[in-house]
């Protein structure tokens, strides 16, 4: 079993930042790729970012490239999504996602593990 907690969202206006972390807890982390997606009102769950479990391979949905940045340490089991210049379709539950294996995909039935969400509300 993988525990992760998300925290950092907030209310925010467009262009401004916000970094979301995931702590994440249980077995070994390392072993783990991980992902973040989000899921605004009324629509299904969508891949944002996701990173390897060395991580230094990452990819990223197209509407978030150069804004929005994926990273982990393992030392201290915790991986980040780092989103700049945000905008009010960014609105969402975001959620952390661990996948067993070294590079985990763009759907959710890649990912074993979830995390319970963090809301992210962007104004215009």
């Amino acid at each position: 079993q993988v525990q992760l907690v998300e925290s950092g969202g907030g209310l925010v206006q467009a262009g401004d930042s916000l970094r979301l972390s995931c702590a994440a807890s249980g077995r070994t982390f390392t072993a783990y790729g991980t992902g973040w997606f989000r899921q605004a009102p009324g629509k299904q769950r969508d891949f944002v970012a996701a990173v390897s479990y060395t991580g230094r391979t990452t990819r990223y949905q197209d509407s978030v490239k150069g804004r929005f940045t994926i990273s982990r340490d393992n030392a201290i089991q915790t991986v980040y999504l780092q989103m700049n210049n945000l905008e009010p379709e960014d609105t969402a539950v975001y959620y952390c996602a661990a996948a067993y294996g070294r590079m985990p995909g763009t759907t959710q039935n890649d990912y074993n593990y979830w995390g319970q969400g963090t809301q992210v509300t962007v104004s215009s």
